[in-house]
């Protein structure tokens, strides 16, 4: 007896009864694919960010220093605060990455919902409060921490002549910047370990750096490094080769190109050719008959076997005092 046929919408409901089992199945498997974000490119977007602060400075500097000189001076901290405001201003506060972020291709991420996406990419970026907060956190505090450091030692606060209260203050003072100084130590070893928060801002805001676009790779330029390498080895060989090199020598080589022989002057004839002073014991180089000092050409003559005159390049086979017929 041959079987009969299914139905012919068996599969609809065999599809309908294990399509909650299969979706159960791929959510459960589903999983967050890490992307490492590079700790190099963070640091460098840190170092971007300070360098475009000091250029703004540089520059408001140039310009009201030439309206009240050494006025900006007095304002350095106000001046500081005010730039890294214009920066978070235009850049954090309108979900855009900082100069040096941008170069670097990061940007921040809520790291709060990083259980809602798959991978290193997604996620929405910071909140208003996160903003607000890290504007307050880094241009407010730090500009408040260094205006009290620079009114406490102003003050004194640390002298043993001073009050109780202003000893205490400045030992609580001492205290918060140690402490403020080795959590941050700690949260640099956090950071190159797992990459994620290069300070305690971020780490306690949750803001996390990661890739803007994942098409976007680190093209680093090696050209101006390697100018700078050949310079340096260049320069070095130099410094090397200069002292191995009898400069009177080369002076002798290059003097018939540089002037005539009849050109020389009364004072070239009468100093010596050596110390470029009038020689005090007179000597004549033989033959050519120029004068010379005495300790000048019988130290030349001592170290150099076959020493030629400076003036005019002629082999020197004695000297002989001037004004003495008899030779040395």
């Amino acid at each position: 007896m041959t079987p009969s046929p299914p139905p012919d919408d068996a599969w609809i409901r065999s599809y309908h009864r294990l399509l909650p089992e299969s979706q159960s199945l791929l959510a459960s498997r589903r999983s967050i694919i890490p992307v490492a974000i590079s700790r190099v490119n963070q640091f460098d977007a840190a170092r971007l960010d300070v360098e475009m602060s000091a250029m703004l400075k540089e520059q408001l500097v140039k310009v009201f220093t030439l309206m009240k000189p050494g006025m900006l001076f007095q304002y350095e901290p106000e001046l500081d605060a005010f730039l890294e405001f214009l920066i978070w201003r235009f850049s954090i506060w309108v979900d855009k990455p900082t100069p040096g972020n941008a170069l670097m291709n990061l940007r921040y991420r809520d790291e709060r919902v990083v259980a809602k996406v798959r991978t290193g990419l997604e996620g929405p970026g910071l909140t208003a409060p996160q903003k607000i907060w890290y504007c307050v956190a880094s241009v407010g505090g730090q500009y408040l921490f260094s205006r009290l450091q620079s009114f406490s030692a102003f003050r004194r606060w640390g002298d043993s002549e001073q009050r109780p209260l202003a000893r205490r203050l400045w030992t609580l003072i001492q205290r918060i910047e140690g402490i403020y100084k080795a959590a941050s130590f700690l949260n640099l070893l956090s950071f190159l370990y797992t990459g994620r928060y290069r300070n305690l801002i971020e780490k306690a805001l949750k803001a996390r750096l990661v890739y803007r676009s994942p098409h976007m790779n680190r093209s680093v330029s090696f050209e101006y490094m390697n100018r700078q390498l050949v310079w340096n080895e260049f320069s070095e060989m130099l410094l090397l080769l200069l002292p191995l090199l009898n400069s009177s020598a080369v002076k002798n080589i290059l003097s018939p190109f540089a002037k005539d022989k009849s050109s020389s002057t009364k004072e070239d004839t009468v100093n010596c050719p050596i110390c470029q002073v009038d020689p005090a014991i007179p000597f004549i180089a033989l033959p050519c008959q120029h004068r010379y000092c005495y300790y000048c050409i019988r130290t030349r003559c001592a170290s150099a076997a076959s020493f030629r005159c400076l003036r005019c390049n002629e082999p020197v086979v004695a000297i002989q005092r001037e004004g003495v017929s008899s030779g040395k």
